[in-house]
């Protein structure tokens, strides 16, 4: 049966999107270069047709650049989309207005991509049967007090997962595989492991079918989610019931159960480029709505877009429009949803103007800076671009974190056994002080990680000489040929034991390491158990078993979980390893020893200039009388030394980590440490050793 058409007046310019109320629905959109725009409502995500098509008056229903209109009595849970008519020149002035295509509303706080057709949003005419919808949706929910958690950033402890890998393998044992829901199950794994927050690759709804045509005749797909359309609406593929429109409420269940577990949630967004893609992609949203604003092009042929990102277009992060949309939309994942950070992924592309240029100030991210919304939320910049800009040391902003990919590097090396790197090694540790302090920016001002999704698990780091991305399609072009990678002997699986036990070992120097270093640690969900993928360094397009945590690691390498767990918490007992300020080498805080003195085997004799040298060791000060002080040797080096250890008197060095010993005397808790009974200590090769003191 016809439904009766709903009827509409004028609306308002303000909020943007579809915002209901007890009276009916308020939408609104900008477009400053259309000629004719029309609302089109549907019953359900997948019918055919409208049941009704609204056609906006230009004269009643545009306030400047924003089209309007309310409907009177509509209720929530209508789906929608728009449809805009203006300039087809895409040489001269960079637009695409095609009548004919449905548009999503870029405010959208849900989509349906269930009919999404990807090749027929490419080419010009009517994609009615297979564009994607979005729903009015019931903004109500009860947080039951919940806000987002402030714990200081010297505190945190950041775990980089997928929300789908994490629970979709058959061994999670989960009610809703690869969802927020199931997310939600394994947070009791989560609390045992003793992170601070969970950061979350992009969970902002995206295009699955965004891959490269090799890569979709293998029937694979966008798993990573760096494809984003709408920044508003949570995945719907995370959402158990998305074509009932329960994204908002999905999402905010999980956001609540992590912060009732003293967990904060990052989010990985992606403002530097859209799924809309080059000049040959899809017309989703924004190309149909202003092309020219969204997008950097070309001065003299606009048909041309500037990729500085890799993946075909570039955000135009700059112009005052979207840099309110970027804004605005950060502050409604705060404030609507009350998520704790973001990591941006190639944030550098947002320094750009709208020609291009490298921006010293850049107006949108001194705006994320300064927000108010904003003040208390993490901040955390990929610093570089796919143009070559790389900006580690440097990005624009004081508050803002940093993915230190110069760590990252530097400590590869290291445990591999590369030789001289011993001055580069100490500053990483003591949280880069040449790239931070001259600014007058901070040790947390460091994300130190040695893995990420992006490049090798710790497992195949450790296992692999060469990526092994074959199963991609792309013939291996693809992915990071620079891996800083070391196989010990053997590519790939092995059953030589000598081989193994070496891994494993070196494993555990990999968490000493990071979990003894000054700065925010973040580790790589999955590496705690030995996670691989087969050699695969990017992952992306692999929405199975490669990528998928197979959760029966949890116990074949109980050894390793165990490691981390416990170097975890011994990080979180020690502030001297979470220290806000940079380490001076001078007596602070009436200690009676400075805060950080450096060693070899031998005390004070650090091996700064020694082109061969593999050996770091130093003393860390607790920063009060009730914390013990640390006293650590990093041996890289492939032959064992006996190194000395620091005389105190009233207390007692007591062995806490030693990596060369097997499970679970690798790393003894506090209540079963007892004292070294010698001011020598012989450190393995390849080996890390700690040593706490106490009465």
């Amino acid at each position: 049966m016809q439904k009766k058409p709903y009827a509409t007046k004028h609306g308002n310019q303000y909020p943007s999107g579809a915002k209901s109320s007890d009276g009916g629905v308020n939408f609104s959109i900008f477009s400053r270069h259309a000629t004719s725009v029309e609302l089109l409502l549907f019953e359900t995500a997948t019918c055919d047709k409208p049941f009704q098509t609204i056609l906006l008056n230009k004269e009643s229903d545009r306030t400047f650049f924003a089209w309007h209109v309310y409907v009177i009595d509509l209720p929530v849970g209508t789906w929608y989309t728009w449809r805009m008519d203006g300039p087809f020149e895409p040489n001269q002035s960079g637009l695409h207005f095609d009548k004919n295509k449905q548009l999503l509303d870029p405010w959208a706080h849900a989509i349906s991509d269930k009919r999404w057709n990807r090749k027929a949003a490419c080419k010009p005419g009517d994609n009615e049967l297979t564009a994607m919808r979005c729903v009015v949706v019931n903004d109500h929910y009860n947080w039951d007090g919940d806000i987002p958690l402030r714990i200081s950033s010297e505190k945190c402890i950041i775990y980089e997962l997928h929300v789908g890998g994490f629970t979709k393998h058959a061994t999670a044992k989960v009610t809703h595989p690869g969802t927020f829901a199931g997310l939600i199950e394994k947070i009791p794994y989560l609390q045992q492991l003793g992170i601070t927050h969970v950061e979350l690759l992009p969970i902002m709804a995206f295009d699955e079918q965004d891959v490269p045509k090799n890569t979709a005749d293998l029937g694979l797909k966008n798993y990573w989610g760096y494809s984003t359309h709408s920044f508003f609406s949570p995945h719907p593929g995370y959402c158990v019931t998305p074509e009932q429109g329960t994204h908002l409420k999905e999402f905010r269940d999980l956001v609540k159960a992590l912060h009732n577990a003293g967990i904060g949630i990052i989010l990985d967004v992606v403002f530097n480029h859209t799924s809309e893609a080059g000049s040959d992609g899809p017309i989703i949203n924004f190309r149909g709505i202003g092309d020219n604003t969204f997008y950097h092009h070309d001065k003299t042929n606009k048909s041309v877009l500037h990729d500085y990102t890799g993946c075909g277009n570039t955000v135009n992060a700059n112009h005052p429009l979207v840099s309110r949309f970027i804004i605005s939309c950060l502050e409604y994942w705060v404030r609507d949803m009350h998520v704790d950070g973001f990591r941006f992924d190639l944030a550098s592309a947002m320094a750009r103007g709208e020609g291009g240029e490298v921006l010293n100030d850049p107006p949108v991210l001194w705006g994320i800076e300064l927000s108010k919304q904003l003040a208390k939320t993490k901040l955390i910049a990929e610093a570089w671009d796919a143009a070559g800009l790389y900006q580690v040391g440097s990005f624009p902003g004081y508050r803002w974190a940093e993915w230190n990919g110069i760590y990252r590097d530097v400590i590869r090396k290291f445990i591999r056994g590369d030789k001289g790197l011993i001055p580069d090694v100490a500053t990483r540790i003591c949280g880069s002080s040449d790239l931070y302090e001259s600014q007058g920016r901070l040790p947390i001002s460091s994300v130190n990680f040695v893995t990420c999704h992006d490049g090798f698990t710790l497992h195949d780091l450790l296992s692999y000489n060469h990526k092994h991305n074959s199963a991609n399609g792309e013939d291996s072009r693809d992915g990071c040929n620079n891996n800083l990678s070391y196989n010990y002997g053997v590519e790939g699986e092995t059953d030589n034991p000598i081989i193994l036990e070496l891994r494993r070992k070196q494993a555990k120097n990999v968490f000493a390491i990071l979990l003894l270093s000054q700065g925010v640690p973040m580790l790589l969900a999955g590496d705690e158990f030995l996670h691989t993928q087969h050699g695969n360094n990017n992952g992306y397009c692999q929405d199975n078993e490669i990528s998928w945590l197979n959760w029966a690691l949890v116990e074949k390498n109980a050894d390793i979980l165990h490691f981390v767990q416990h170097m975890i918490a011994l990080r979180k007992r020690h502030a001297s390893i979470m220290r806000r300020r940079f380490l001076s080498g001078k007596v602070l805080g009436g200690k009676d020893i400075t805060d950080i003195s450096w060693h070899s085997d031998t005390l004070n004799t650090p091996l700064w200039d020694d082109p061969e040298a593999r050996l770091l060791a130093f003393t860390l000060a607790g920063v009060n009388h009730d914390e013990s002080d640390l006293h650590v040797v990093m041996n890289m080096s492939d032959q064992a030394v006996t190194a000395e250890l620091p005389v105190i008197t009233a207390k007692n060095w007591c062995l806490s980590v030693n990596t060369a010993l097997k499970s679970p005397f690798d790393i003894i808790s506090l209540d079963a440490q007892e004292p070294i009974q010698s001011n020598v200590y012989q450190i393995n090769a390849q080996s890390i050793v700690v040593f706490e003191n106490k009465h």
